[in-house]
């Protein structure tokens, strides 16, 4: 099991003719490994970085042991399951529901509690991948973003310039996502820093 410190983590589901979509997003106010918090070994899901960071490793038993012991880090582990539910759940309705653009505010902003700036690495190959979309419709969407002065994206790096218009072009699944991290882990809806 891995908690991130810093960096950020893609779950991706993958399927039998090798298509990966992302279904969450693990940053410092996360893990990775859950099925072990629900007492399994196995996921079906596949983890890739996608920000480079620092993370603490905690081995299977001694979680096992820690739950066991502390009622408290049990109940925290778990509401940090509903947490990630409620990601994993809205992501899949926001990819069946909304518009590419208003998905690819959801994602970035996703992106930027993360982040530890207003800039990060990021591709449009990466992002069409991870919203299960073509390559084409993101670049259209990334253009609607940045002309609205939004985001300002060049040779792989994305940044954020106006949260507040980000947040307001986004679909409702992000701000429903933040508000149950916020309710269920007492982050008082923000896990970004600074």
């Amino acid at each position: 099991m891995l908690f991130p410190e810093s960096g950020m983590v893609s779950l991706l589901a993958t399927l039998e003719d090798d298509g990966q979509v992302e279904v969450g997003i693990v940053g410092r106010e996360g893990l990775i490994g859950l099925p072990l918090v629900l007492d399994d070994d196995r996921s079906l899901v596949e983890a890739k970085v996608q920000q480079e960071g620092t993370a603490l490793r905690l081995d299977a038993a001694a979680l096992r042991d820690g739950m066991g012991e502390s009622a408290a880090l049990r109940a925290l582990l778990l509401r940090y399951a509903m947490a990630f539910n409620t990601q994993v759940s809205l992501t899949a309705a926001c990819n069946t529901f909304h518009i590419v653009e208003q998905r690819l505010a959801r994602w970035l902003l996703t992106a930027h509690d993360r982040a530890d700036g207003d800039e990060f690495p990021m591709t449009h190959d990466f992002l069409s991948a991870m919203l299960g979309v073509r390559r084409p419709a993101l670049s259209v969407a990334a253009g609607v973003l940045q002309k609205a002065g939004l985001i300002r994206y060049a040779r792989g790096q994305m940044e954020i310039t106006d949260r507040p218009g980000l947040e307001a072009a986004s679909c409702e699944c992000y701000h429903v996502a933040r508000r149950e991290f916020a309710r269920l882990l007492g982050t008082g809806g923000a896990v970004r820093r600074g």
